[in-house]
């Protein structure tokens, strides 16, 4: 015991118990790393998948994310950014760019959803990242209930309540979302473009994204049955608008009773 307590008051004591701790993070973070590469890889893709979508990198992104997606001044690097990211950008037809502005803009998409596969399968082969959801995660049959309450916690202090999008700061802008697919839905919840945080699965499980997509599917079936909408905007727009009908009705018809007494 006094061998051991001396050793303890030895001037590298703290020393070798700061290696022992980086030792073990770093032995925490490789097991960690290696398995979300698993995860990552849930998604598999052919050998020809990955070279014909590399030829359509280098033919038209290379030019702003660089050789080897490994970014730009004009792009960021794509190593690591998953599948999801690829599949959400370029099947919404965001990229390409079409010019450069405060985001990227919605557009006619520039690739089919062959060509579309093998770029996603080229990032992905760069780095781990989110791989594209299953079909059963994107089906619009969850808990709409659920899903209407974690979108208003979540997201609808930029998307607004009804989902009909907001404008943020600086000329960017939280996109509507009627329209758009599941599948683009919970891309953009685990990649988080543009301005959009990411929701990984401690954020919202899974399950979590589904009720949401279920949410947002049946509100857009729904429309609006109380009439127009306004912009579903809430209730500030809808008194402007009542005031500035009543306004005018009042104006109209006390210039009618004007033109009559006259």
């Amino acid at each position: 015991m006094k061998a051991l307590s001396q050793k303890r008051r030895h001037p590298l004591a703290a020393l070798v118990l700061l290696l022992m701790g980086l030792m073990l993070t770093g032995g925490v973070y490789a097991v960690a790393t290696t398995l979300n590469q698993a995860k990552a890889d849930t998604t598999t893709y052919s050998a020809n998948d990955i070279k014909e979508g590399n030829k359509l990198f280098i033919a038209n992104c290379a030019t702003c994310h660089g050789m080897g997606a490994s970014g730009s001044a004009s792009g960021p690097s794509l190593v690591g950014v998953g599948a999801a990211a690829v599949d959400f950008q370029v099947g919404t037809g965001r990229m390409p760019m079409q010019m450069q502005g405060p985001q990227a803009q919605r557009k006619p998409v520039q690739f089919d959803a062959t060509q579309t596969k093998q770029l996603a399968a080229y990032v992905a082969s760069l780095g781990a990242g989110p791989s594209v959801p299953d079909a059963s995660l994107v089906d619009g049959k969850g808990n709409a209930a659920n899903g209407g309450e974690l979108f208003r916690v979540n997201c609808a202090m930029c998307h607004n309540a009804a989902a009909a999008g907001g404008a943020l700061t600086r000329g960017k802008f939280a996109p509507a979302l009627a329209g758009v697919s599941g599948q683009h839905i919970y891309e953009a919840m685990v990649t988080g473009p543009q301005n959009m945080p990411v929701f990984n699965d401690a954020n919202i499980t899974p399950n979590g994204k589904r009720d949401i997509i279920t949410f947002l599917k049946t509100i857009e079936a729904d429309g609006s049955p109380g009439g127009n909408d306004l912009g579903a905007l809430g209730p500030v727009s809808e008194g402007l608008f009542v005031w500035i009908a009543g306004l005018g009705v009042i104006i109209a018809f006390t210039i009618w009773l004007t033109s009559r007494s006259s």
